[in-house]
């Protein structure tokens, strides 16, 4: 590994909570001036989908009740598969040759917090995609594993892309709030003019939407917020889901389908029902769960913080990202709670990152400085006790 960052191509991949398929960034990134941030330009993003079955493969392993070892071991392999393949589409399509990939894996599980084990306390996480193979298959040297250095400096190892949103978005007059709609709602707070910031993850984004479209509708997703747009909420059951103690809890936190998968959904559909919810009731209220549960931790936790930090600042932007920002019920639930405030909501892409390219180019930066044994994580955003290099590099 070299000694000192010097600019590099490097592929950002990343496959979220909502298991829909692959993102790859192809990303060119610099060394800032003396303790300046790195320089970031996008050169190209491809969204490559999961096959059917291999979907269907990994939604049946998260947080799966059981399933077989065998299975695990072929998935992880047939990922590694995969997010090689993706890595080399990528490059054949937008026409650039990356020198190092990072890649974040897909989750299977992960626990934030302590749970008792065998008799004892035990945190923990797992993201897998065999990354020998994905060195392999894109022959370059691949980062993954970012997670679980975090985790043993004392963190929750969530949320992780908090450092690109300071290097990518920081302003000096304004205060930045980055809102991630991806399958969990993850935020970060950025006061103007400091190097602050404030991270966790909200709640649910489109895990609980989803999971309801598939069992009501058979489709993978609400394409542009349509379903929700004709349901009504059904008050009493959205109001009963924000009681959970999750969105109470102050940060540090994070959260996956061990709070929001499928025994969430199944329950949520059964207490809307009771309620006579037709199904685009229940999708109307699912959507306003992720609307409400977001304003929610905005106004608990994120006003509190940017008022303490930066009380002078010009305005606040308030800049979405993920699948989410295409729901344009959700984005309406969000303008209409956020901009009688002052606040201007815009998407990622409005300030040069497209909306599905943000993570992957998160994961990239995150690569680049465990290829220069630079520290990753932002124990204020993960409630770690150190900076701590994210990552296990894996040469071809």
């Amino acid at each position: 590994m070299t000694e000192t960052p010097k600019p590099m191509i490097v592929a950002g991949v990343m496959s979220g909570t909502s298991a829909d398929g692959v993102d790859v960034a192809l990303v060119r990134i610099a060394a800032g001036k003396a303790d300046a941030s790195p320089k970031m330009k996008l050169l190209g993003h491809a969204a490559l989908p999961y096959p059917k079955k291999l979907r269907e493969a990994v939604l049946a392993a998260m947080d799966a009740k059981a399933i077989s070892v065998a299975d695990l071991a072929r998935l992880h392999w047939r990922l590694g598969e995969f997010y090689g393949d993706a890595i080399v589409r990528a490059q054949q399509q937008l026409g650039v040759k990356a020198k190092l990939a990072g890649v974040h894996g897909q989750t299977i599980y992960h626990q934030g917090v302590p749970a008792k084990f065998l008799g004892d306390p035990l945190r923990c996480t797992w993201q897998i995609g065999e990354a020998s193979e994905v060195a392999s298959r894109a022959a370059m040297p691949v980062v993954s594993d970012f997670r679980p250095a975090d985790m043993v400096a004392g963190g929750q190892a969530a949320p992780l892309v908090p450092i690109f949103d300071r290097v990518f978005f920081a302003h000096a007059k304004r205060n930045r709030v980055l809102q991630n709609l991806g399958g969990i709602a993850n935020m970060t707070a950025i006061p103007a003019g400091t190097g602050d910031l404030l991270a966790f993850d909200s709640g649910p984004a489109s895990v609980v939407i989803d999971g309801c479209m598939q069992s009501l509708y058979g489709k993978a997703y609400d394409r542009n917020g349509a379903t929700a747009k004709r349901g009504r909420v059904i008050d009493t059951v959205l109001q009963q889901a924000l009681k959970l103690p999750y969105f109470s809890a102050p940060p540090p936190k994070s959260c996956g389908r061990e709070e929001f998968g499928g025994t969430f959904v199944t329950r949520f559909i059964a207490d809307c029902r009771k309620q006579g919810a037709q199904d685009a009731d229940v999708i109307a209220t699912a959507t306003a769960l992720t609307a409400e549960s977001i304003l929610h931790a905005y106004r608990s936790f994120v006003w509190p913080f940017l008022g303490q930090r930066a009380p002078l600042a010009d305005a606040t932007d308030y800049i979405v990202a993920g699948g989410g920002a295409n729901n344009a019920t959700l984005m309406k639930l969000l303008r209409d709670g956020l901009e009688p405030l002052g606040i201007t909501v815009s998407t990622s892409a409005d300030h040069g990152v497209p909306a599905e390219a943000k993570e992957a180019m998160a994961f990239a930066l995150l690569a680049w400085l465990r290829w220069h044994e630079l520290p990753g994580n932002v124990p204020a955003a993960t409630g770690a006790k150190r900076d701590a290099a994210l990552g296990r590099v894996t040469l071809p």
